[in-house]
């Protein structure tokens, strides 16, 4: 039973076209190098998103008009997300993270810059970028960045140090988040876009991480580097309400992204259920793990229909603060318990870099700590429920 009819959604022909692309080449191109890419630990795949750009994988979600693909709109892009993250969530979430740059572009920019900005996202060979929010002393509270942007004629002058800032050693362009007054706190926050070469922006070597190794991590360092106010997004103090309404998107799209990983684990583990056997049965025939299954199946499911609901919500042009900060707190919660359970299920055969889950149950950490952990989801939650 294909995936439409299941889930009940009637998706139109380029949606399913698009759909089926992303899950061919999961399994053709992505999955077949994940173990690969995972053992490099400090670089990023770069012929395959070359490969993905060729099919306009990593463009989709980029406006028609500035030459991207135009899948506009958030519930295809959850389906294709969902299915590139089933090969491999580090390299499938490296193959869309143009569309993090992109998205305070759209929100925030004039149409000149969108056309200037984005319009390179949507060539043959596109170059990667950056969106760089996170510094060494903030973290959760986005509002309290201290990089500061000072005016100075027709320019900013942009001083401070970002960290954590994911594809910083590849970018060739970055979405700088400062502030024009940390006394203002978010009603200071300012984003400018800030091409790699641009004097006094240094990036620091990558960082060793636990998992999603496809995507590499680094420090980027601001020194008295000067920006023309063209390239400011939006006007002053605005960009914090434009990164908000990116977390809406984004913590969906995190929410498809552990779903795939989730069901990712639940297939592999549930095939090896059928072909093990101990007690001269196959091990699903054992009550323990027929139930840890299905635990793992509902909880997938549970994923999936709340990132659906929470996409199709935002599409409507509703409100979706909560519902996507549910949709990015239960994928990531439940995509690191179904990798856990997987590797229960293979044993000490799960415990092996020999076979996937080990990997996956690492990939996952990463989704309950990353645009917002677990802690700061329940707290958007609890304050859309009058927890003030």
């Amino acid at each position: 039973m294909g995936r439409t009819v299941r889930d009940g959604l009637r998706l139109t022909a380029d949606q399913e076209q698009f759909v089926e692309l992303a899950r061919e080449f999961a399994a053709r191109e992505i999955r077949p190098r994940a173990r690969a890419v995972d053992e490099a630990d400090t670089e990023s795949p770069l012929d395959l998103w070359k490969r993905a750009s060729e099919l306009g994988l990593t463009s989709f979600m980029i406006p028609e008009k500035v030459g991207g693909g135009g899948v506009t709109d958030l519930l295809t892009q959850v389906l294709i997300q969902q299915e590139l993250c089933h090969g491999d969530i580090g390299i499938g979430n490296l193959i869309t993270s143009n569309g993090f740059f992109s998205a305070p572009v759209e929100h925030l920019g004039t149409p000149e810059q969108q056309e200037r900005f984005l319009g390179p996202l949507g060539t043959p060979e596109p170059p990667l970028t950056a969106v760089a929010v996170t510094e060494p002393g903030s973290g959760s509270d986005a509002a309290s960045i201290q990089t500061s942007a000072v005016r100075d004629g027709d320019s900013y002058v942009l001083n401070g140090q970002k960290t954590w800032i994911s594809n910083a050693p590849y970018a060739e362009m970055f979405v700088i988040f400062a502030t024009v007054d940390p006394a203002l706190r978010s009603r200071g926050v300012t984003a400018f876009v800030v091409p790699r070469d641009t004097p006094g922006l240094a990036v620091g070597p990558p960082f060793q991480k636990m998992g999603q190794r496809a995507i590499v991590n680094a420090e980027v360092f601001l020194d008295d580097v000067r920006v023309p106010v063209e390239n400011r997004l939006g006007e002053e103090g605005q960009a914090f309400a434009g990164l908000m309404r990116t977390f809406d998107a984004s913590r969906i799209l995190i929410g498809a992204a552990t779903t795939g990983l989730a069901r990712a684990a639940l297939d592999f583990a549930t095939a090896y259920a059928r072909e093990r056997e101990q007690f001269g049965v196959p091990i699903i025939r054992h009550q323990a793990v027929a139930f840890r299954l299905a635990d793992m199946a509902t909880r997938v499911d549970t994923s999936h229909l709340l990132t659906v609901r929470a996409a199709t919500l935002y599409d409507a042009g509703c409100s979706v603060t909560q519902e996507s900060a549910m949709a990015k707190l239960v994928g990531s919660e439940n995509a690191m318990w179904c990798t856990h359970a997987a590797v229960q299920t293979l044993g000490g055969y799960g415990y092996s870099r020999e076979y996937p889950v080990e990997r996956w149950m690492r990939d996952a950490k990463l989704e309950e700590i990353e645009e917002g952990t677990s802690d700061i989801q329940r707290l958007v939650i609890s304050r859309g429920l009058g927890a003030r």
